[in-house]
């Protein structure tokens, strides 16, 4: 049985506005698939300061995070930039210093370390995707809530990481 989520990430004036990110289940509804049992079917995040990047990226992290299990793992992303630093590029970020490293590593190391494989799959924004919508609201609706003091950050570590050594971390509330 194939599990299937979305992932997202928004930044409010990107770059160095308020960032979210989400990921949601596809089994929104049904509770789930048999065998398929987690603490949420969707998360969210986001900080007072960001990149849409570093959100996309923490989505991925997040989703691959609650779902370590040995299913097949279907993420669809709007960003071919979540995907390519997911499968292709994170192996040359070190040697180029990029921001990005420390969630590319975790997303590295969670993929190689799931016993079910994980597939990448793009899909249109803002196209009527229900996955896709989902996850746009999650994420929008952190960081405009992140922007009013509504929520704290709410990051992984990684993603702290990569926000805090990036030329975006001025200004932002941790």
């Amino acid at each position: 049985m194939t599990i299937t989520v979305s992932t997202d990430g928004s930044a409010l004036g990107n770059p160095n506005g308020p960032m979210g990110w989400g990921w949601a289940d596809h089994e929104l509804a049904t509770g789930g698939k048999p065998g398929h049992h987690h603490d949420s079917d969707c998360d969210a995040g986001g900080a007072t300061n960001g990149t849409n990047q570093i959100g996309e990226l923490c989505a991925v992290l997040e989703a691959l995070r609650a779902h370590p299990g040995s299913e097949p793992l279907v993420i669809e992303t709007d960003s071919q930039y979540a995907i390519n630093c997911s499968t292709t590029w994170v192996h040359g970020w070190e040697k180029n210093g990029w921001e990005e490293i420390h969630i590319g590593t975790a997303i590295d190391a969670e993929i190689s370390k799931r016993p079910g494989p994980v597939k990448f799959v793009w899909v249109k924004g803002h196209a009527g995707n229900a996955g896709n919508e989902k996850v746009d609201e999650l994420a929008r609706t952190y960081a405009g809530d992140c922007r009013s003091k509504i929520r704290e950050g709410y990051l992984p570590l990684e993603g702290w990481q990569s926000l805090l050594a990036s030329e975006y971390s001025q200004g932002t509330d941790v």
